[in-house]
């Protein structure tokens, strides 16, 4: 019976971590007025008929906090990768310089600093949402698990250390929520 504890504490654990990680993926590609060669992770480009990741064509760099320089293996990739990139959604224009490309990054405006703040609470909210119900599965696994003659005692201990994971996780993703505003709204 201790052993489908353990499990159901190791699946509520390996949910929550994997909310949290895919947070981290999403806020990465955030454009937050500076260069950054992660913002490009999303996009693929068509290498020879096969839909490719850019960093598997192309070394990403940046040249300073404003500047991502994109050096493809290939001249003749140049041309696909920019269209990829314009495509993207990203709100970049890249320069052709013949054997690299060249996107600044634009500072943002309020605006846009305040609209991605809304982005970034809203997908934390998601994430809490996505950890709770972790939670939730937990918990219900435990009541699941009493049924079967597990001690009333072990299911509250259960219930209480996936509370504590719960409020472990969604405290992590305040402070993950609070430095990428900052870093965000800062000019």
């Amino acid at each position: 019976m201790n052993d489908d504890v353990q499990m159901l504490m190791e699946l509520a654990e390996e949910s929550m971590n994997d909310s949290q990680n895919h947070l981290k993926k999403e806020l990465v590609k955030l454009r937050a007025g500076k260069a950054n060669p992660r913002m490009f992770d999303g996009i693929k480009v068509n290498y020879y008929g096969t839909k490719t990741p850019l960093k598997q064509v192309a070394n990403v760099g940046t040249t300073d906090a404003r500047t991502i320089v994109i050096q493809p293996w290939e001249k003749s990739m140049l041309n696909v990768i920019s269209k990829e990139i314009m495509k993207s959604n990203l709100g970049f224009n890249p320069i052709n310089k013949g054997d690299i490309l060249i996107i600044n990054v634009p500072p943002l405006t309020e605006e846009r600093r305040r609209s991605l703040v809304k982005f970034v609470k809203n997908e934390c909210e998601n994430c809490k949402i996505s950890i709770r119900n972790a939670r939730r599965e937990a918990i219900s696994g435990f009541k699941e698990l009493k049924d079967d003659g597990l001690s009333e005692d072990i299911q509250k201990k259960g219930e209480t250390d996936i509370q504590n994971m719960t409020n472990k996780f969604i405290k992590k993703i305040n402070e993950i929520m609070t430095a990428k505003e900052k870093e965000i709204m800062t000019i």
